[in-house]
C-alpha cells in the first residue's frame, strides 16, 4: 500500500504499521483505559465503515499484529469567525470550509507508556490522508476534532500541542468536548 511506505520513509515508528481496517482482521484485545473508546473498535467500526459513516485506520505491531492505536475519520465542515477566517488568510464570502475530522482516536494503554509520540504520529497520519485526499479526490483545509474532555481532561493540552485551537463558532461551557481545529497548509 502505497500510504504505507510512505510512513515508513519518515523512520518514526517503523516497528508498525498503518491500515485500513478490513472486515477479515481481528483486532483482538485492545485497552485505552476509557470503555467507549474501545467499545467503537471492537463493536461498532465495522458497522460504521459499511454504513460510510467513518473510516478507521490501524496502527498495528508488525512482529505481533497488535492494535495500538486506531483513528475513525470522517469529512467534515466548520464555521469560521470573520476574525478566524482571517487568522488563516481565508478570503471567501462562505462561513463553512471543508475539513476531514478525527471523530475517534485512541491509544493502547500498553503502547503508550512504551512508546511516546504515537498520538501525534497518529495526527500526522491523519493530516498526510487528508493531503492525499487533496490531491486527488476532494478538499480539505482543515483537520478537526472534538477534544473530549469529559473522559481526559490532558486532551486537551495534547491536541494544543499538536497545533489544533478552539474553534469560537462552537464553543460552549456546556459541552463535553471542545471543537478544534488544525490549518494543515499553515
Amino acid at each position: 500500500m502505497a500510504m504505507q511506505q510512505e510512513f515508513n520513509k519518515s523512520g518514526r515508528f517503523n516497528e508498525f504499521k498503518l491500515t485500513p481496517l478490513t472486515l477479515v482482521e481481528a483486532c483482538g484485545i485492545f485497552d485505552c483505559g476509557i470503555p467507549e473508546y474501545n467499545d467503537y473498535l471492537l463493536k461498532d467500526s465495522f458497522r460504521s465503515m459499511n454504513d460510510h459513516i467513518a473510516f478507521t485506520w490501524l496502527l498495528t505491531e508488525r512482529s505481533t499484529d497488535k492494535v495500538a492505536a486506531y483513528m475513525a475519520l470522517i469529512m467534515d465542515s466548520i464555521k469560521l469567525s470573520f476574525t478566524e477566517k482571517e487568522l488563516h488568510n481565508l478570503k471567501y464570502p462562505f462561513k463553512t470550509i471543508p475539513a476531514m475530522k478525527i471523530a475517534k482516536l485512541a491509544v493502547d494503554s500498553n503502547f503508550s507508556e512504551k512508546f511516546k509520540g504515537i498520538g501525534t504520529f497518529m495526527i500526522e497520519s491523519a493530516q498526510r490522508l487528508a493531503w492525499a485526499c487533496n490531491s486527488a479526490y476532494c478538499a480539505a483545509r482543515f483537520l478537526t476534532v472534538d477534544a473530549d474532555i469529559e473522559h481526559d481532561t490532558g486532551v486537551l493540552a495534547f491536541y494544543k500541542k499538536n497545533g489544533f485551537i478552539p474553534n469560537a463558532e462552537l464553543n460552549n461551557k456546556n459541552r463535553k468536548t471542545i471543537s478544534m481545529r488544525k490549518d494543515i497548509y499553515a
